[in-house]
């Protein structure tokens, strides 16, 4: 009998962003079936479920040293498994992961997810200069492969350059996008309204352009 597949392996904006979201924040298991999504935004669980077109329950459980318990989700579709790893998205990933076969035409869509998955961004006042307000876009990696990867395509992609810095004691990959750099990163995926995403980063990254234009 041949297994049955949960997922629709269709490209589109909501499953290229579902994709980001496993590229940082999934894991894929080692019996060949089971895929977890996990987050601390039960926000983005909800939306990681909505993109997917699944309804397996939301739980709780340990993850990484936070004090608090994390929703997640996980289901098992092996067909998916196998095809994620095609794209090469594999388990245990987080230091090994390097390039991934994601379409152009949905590649902003996909960047929106790892950013909504493991990005961040911050924005300040520089002292050192009357009304200079500074903001950063940042994607995350444990794979020094993956975050050239992503810089490499964003080059080729947007026309902009970033640049990589190293964080932690388990030396964390951090490609920074400072304010000029951001602004033309989040034009382009956020392209649109009602697009899935986290809504706190979308709010705090618009309102740090909108500050901006201000200053």
């Amino acid at each position: 009998m041949k297994p049955q597949a949960k997922i629709a392996i269709r490209w589109n904006k909501d499953f290229a962003y579902a994709i980001g979201l496993i590229t940082t924040d999934g894991c894929l298991s080692s019996d060949g079936r089971h895929i977890d999504f996990t987050s601390q935004d039960i926000q983005l669980v909800e939306t990681f479920r909505k993109c997917l077109g699944i309804n397996n329950k939301i739980g709780f459980k340990a993850s990484g040293t936070s004090p608090r318990k994390c929703p997640h989700v996980q289901f098992g579709d092996s067909l998916f498994h196998r095809w994620l790893i095609d794209i090469g998205i594999t388990p245990r990933k987080s230091k090994t992961i390097g390039e991934l076969k994601i379409p152009d035409k949905y590649f902003y869509d996909f960047i929106r997810g790892h950013f909504d998955g493991d990005g961040c961004c911050y924005s300040y006042w520089d002292k050192r200069w009357v009304n200079s307000f500074m903001f950063y876009m940042t994607l995350v990696s444990a794979s020094e492969g993956h975050i050239n990867w992503l810089r490499k395509k964003i080059r080729q992609m947007a026309g902009i350059n970033g640049h990589i810095t190293r964080a932690g004691k388990n030396q964390i990959f951090q490609l920074k996008y400072a304010k000029r750099e951001s602004k033309i990163l989040a034009k382009k995926i956020y392209y649109k309204n009602g697009l899935p995403c986290l809504k706190r980063k979308y709010i705090k990254i618009m309102s740090a352009i909108k500050t901006d234009l201000s200053s």
